[in-house]
């Protein structure tokens, strides 16, 4: 029998919004500051999924956004023969204040082309679309309040959209509002009643999905009496932590579906680290018999395995080790497996052509900086994984260095580094930075020519090693480091995205230095975890 296993779409992809087209499914994830954005994938039986591309690609520049900002949680639909994509970006997020613009796009394909931004305000963020039977489109959102004697989250709003006329229609009307958090809202027509599905309860270990409804679009809605239709809130020792922000699809045989977000945490000294970020789940859910949401066991929480369906054939694709290798032979840095920060690299930064079989890396600003960091990116997408690559890189001041590190953020990274000083010459050392402190080991005297650098991550910890080149023989450097300061749970500041393995090079001279990036590869092994163990 054909089972799902959640996550379906694993390491950092939130805030999953699923459409179906025909016999296609789709799902829109989250990418916060990393380029390029909003990650579409596809499947047609809901168990295998590819990423299929990026809907804001070229040209799309979020140079100067804070960390855990940029686009959140987008929202794709169709109707009208197009595809409907409308998201947030974040450009602030300081205190009570927030800064946000809201976006739509839409596009013939799924593959484009997609139009120009029509801009839908900035009240708030989540905001999804409504296709109503009747030929109406609205948008329904989260309505912020930046005034620090009101509570921010201060209702969800409802307001149709003029599609002719590229425009909202200026008067949005409150149809909820709660004690706590509400948000991400959606809203569906079935039977004759209007379901409001939203997140509640915050993105973290409290989170949940609850539903109200109501027979008028406008209201008012009653909420379901039930606390949360889905929820590990009660279950610390639930492998799918987090579980919320979803979104329904039905089926062509009229079975309903719920993808939802999840993260599956690793612990340290009994504590738990979602370092993988949030993740994508899909939930069977059912009406009761008074028209209620639940889930299809009855319970309200996340299953890891769900069967398909009653059927016999279809293979059980559980997910096993598996991995990828990038020769760097194509002509272009593959957007659907790397990622960079902020905007694309220009070729003049990450070249192809001048070394064949090498990422060329000019170094680009600090670890610290909004702008013009020179790093390429990958989600880790389980607790047991390793990056592999070899670098040859010469540089003559402490000012140059380049190398592979794992990342979660500028506050929280870990770089095996390639650099340079009078005393030591050429060297290795591992570099970390946690919140507002930087810590180097002692350095390691590298020998000359390429050297091959690899990381491997094991729960709550991450090793680096060295070799030679032409050495079989690898060097472990000393020291196990924190793997687990790199997740959404760690620090005093709220944290949203997930781990990446990459490699960087750094210029802060600015005079053109470059590194050579050979083939790089990566490893991972879903070996379940244990959260009642302590790491």
């Amino acid at each position: 029998m054909p089972v799902i296993h959640n996550p379906i779409l694993r390491g950092f992809n939130p805030d999953p919004s699923i459409l179906r087209v025909g016999d296609d499914y789709y799902i829109a994830t989250s990418t916060f500051e990393f380029h390029p954005a909003v990650r579409l994938h596809h499947s047609r039986d809901l168990v295998h999924w590819t990423t299929i591309g990026h809907p804001l690609d070229d040209g799309f520049d979020l140079r100067g956004i804070p960390d855990s900002g940029g686009v959140w949680a987008p929202s794709l639909s169709y109707a009208d023969g197009r595809f409907w994509l409308a998201y947030s970006i974040v450009r602030t997020m300081d205190g009570d204040d927030k800064d946000i613009d809201n976006y739509l796009v839409t596009a013939p394909s799924i593959d484009g082309p997609w139009s120009a931004p029509v801009h839908l305000g900035s009240r708030g963020f989540d905001f999804s679309f409504f296709h109503d039977p009747d030929g109406t489109h609205w948008i329904v959102g989260v309505q912020w309040d930046q005034r620090p004697e009101h509570p921010s989250f201060s209702g969800l709003v409802l307001e149709q959209y003029l599609p002719d006329e590229r425009r909202t229609s200026g008067d949005a009307v409150r149809i909820y509002r709660e004690e706590g958090l509400v948000e991400g809202p959606n809203l569906y027509r079935i039977g004759d009643w209007y379901h409001l599905l939203i997140a509640a309860g915050g993105t973290g270990w409290n989170h949940g999905i609850t539903v109200a409804r109501s027979r008028s679009l406008l209201g008012p809605y009653e909420r379901d009496a039930r606390e949360a239709v889905l929820t590990t809130r009660d279950a610390p020792g639930h492998p799918l932590q987090k579980a919320g922000h979803g979104e329904l699809v039905q089926t062509p045989d009229d079975k309903w579906w719920l993808v939802h977000l999840a993260s599956r945490p690793t612990l340290h000294l009994g504590e738990r680290y979602s370092t993988l970020g949030r993740e994508t789940c899909l939930q069977r859910v059912v009406f009761d018999d008074d028209g209620w949401l639940r889930l299809a066991d009855g319970g309200h929480h996340a299953s890891v395995d769900v069967p398909l369906g009653d059927e016999d054939e279809g293979e059980d694709a559980a997910p096993g080790p598996r991995g990828w290798t990038d020769d760097f032979a194509a002509g272009a840095l593959d957007g659907r497996r790397w990622s960079t920060l902020r905007a694309a690299l220009p070729p003049g930064v990450a070249d192809l052509d001048a070394r064949p079989g090498w990422l060329r890396l000019r170094g680009g600003h600090s670890a610290a900086s909004v702008f013009d960091q020179s790093m390429i990116l990958t989600r880790v997408e389980e607790h047991r994984a390793s990056f592999e690559t070899a670098l040859d890189a010469d540089p003559r001041s402490p000012r140059e260095s380049a190398g592979p590190i794992a990342w979660y953020d500028r506050s929280g990274w870990i770089q095996l580094q390639v650099t340079y000083d009078d005393e030591n010459g050429r060297h290795l050392r591992v570099v970390r930075r946690d919140g507002g402190v930087t810590t180097r080991s002692e350095p390691i005297p590298a020998p000359g020519g390429a050297l091959r650098l690899r990381m491997a991550l094991d729960g709550p910890d991450l090793r680096f090693a060295w070799a030679a080149a032409a050495s079989e023989e690898w060097m472990p450097v000393p020291g196990v480091h924190p793997a687990w300061t790199l997740s959404d749970d760690h620090g005093p500041r709220l944290r949203f995205t997930g781990l990446f393995f990459g490699v960087r090079a750094d210029d802060l001279d600015g005079r053109g230095w470059t590194a050579d990036v050979g083939s790089v590869t990566v490893r991972f092994d879903p070996e379940r975890f244990d959260l009642e163990r302590t790491g």
